[in-house]
């Protein structure tokens, strides 16, 4: 997992580069030989500490890339915009004097000013630095939503390793660390991760209990093994596991289809999933709000529509 990267030629969905050049990538040196094949990447920088191992923590992951970012001349820190990221980034960026852009969808003006969501999505506003806003010899620090970029090619680079020396300001960081990694509980499944599923499909208050949820999981299973989600109020309800939350509280999503179960559509829900290349939305309420988002709308009682539905795609598959 990267400490962070310096990119530089990253593509936005409307296909235009933004020319920050190089790419740089720093991270352990168990990920370096899987680092320096993406395409984009034009070096690879390695940093090995005991206080580094996995996973890192964001107090001393922190230090150490403040000190290489300001330390390399680099222009710009750019992090994904995950659970970990938001706990590295603004340490890092605090340490530098830097106040961190996050949630990044756009770069314009050649990675100048930047393009971010806000009112859970139905706005997007354009930010830059002020002059004189980040100190001298300190980078941009910039957290990106990964939904709104396409995916750069794992293959075809030849990106150059080098190692770096732990700076001091990380083996004071060590010392004074307050927290310390205890233990990792993942919820092991066949389904692919919600948030990187070429196809998901989830479930609402529509389901009206858990019990009902199996009609969601055997539509995504007809679909090819989809992932499976939820809106809100299916997980307060308690239908499913709070990991499985798709909206503005929970996992922001992009898939090539996004099935919508008995879902109404709240503003919190399609600020997860508006990105969605095709949405299908599956209600009996005519008016709900899920269906000025979806491409393709059934008015339906999801509880006859749905399997139905999983019989002719698994038909269809065959």
């Amino acid at each position: 997992l990267p400490l962070g990267c310096v990119p530089a030629r990253v593509r936005p969905p409307n296909g235009a580069n933004c020319p920050l050049s190089p790419v740089l990538l720093l991270t352990d040196g168990h990920h370096a030989p899987l680092s320096r094949r993406n395409k984009p990447t034009r070096q690879v920088v390695t940093l090995s500490h005991s206080a580094l191992s996995s996973p890192v923590q964001p107090e001393t992951g922190a230090a150490a890339l403040a000190a290489l970012a300001a330390s390399g001349g680099y222009s710009h820190v750019v992090c994904a915009s995950t659970s970990w990221g938001k706990g590295l980034l603004p340490r890092a960026a605090a340490l530098a004097g830097v106040q961190p852009v996050t949630d990044v969808v756009r770069f314009d003006e050649g990675g100048d000013a930047f393009v971010r969501p806000i009112y859970a999505g139905n706005a997007l506003e354009t930010v830059r630095y002020a002059q004189g806003a980040v100190p001298e010899g300190q980078p941009k620090y910039i957290s990106v939503r990964t939904t709104a970029f396409e995916a750069v090619p794992a293959e075809g680079g030849a990106a150059g390793v080098e190692a770096a020396a732990g700076p001091a300001e990380l083996e004071a960081a060590a010392e004074e660390q307050a927290s310390e990694f205890v233990s990792a509980e993942t919820s092991a499944g066949e389904r692919p991760d919600l948030g990187t599923a070429s196809v998901v499909v989830s479930g609402g208050r529509g389901l009206k209990s858990g019990d009902n949820f199996h009609l969601v999981e055997e539509l995504a299973d007809a679909l090819g093994g989809a992932a499976v989600g939820a809106s809100r109020a299916a997980v307060d309800a308690g239908f499913c596991a709070n990991d499985m939350q798709v909206g503005q509280t929970g996992k922001i999503v992009a898939p090539d289809l996004y099935v919508a179960v008995g879902i109404s559509g709240a503003i919190q829900h399609v600020a997860g999933m508006k990105d969605s290349k095709v949405v299908v939305a599956i209600n009996k309420d005519g008016e709900a709000p899920i269906f000025e988002v979806a491409d393709y709308g059934l008015k339906a009682d999801l509880f006859e529509a749905v399997p139905e539905l999983a019989e002719k795609v698994k038909a269809a598959r065959a």
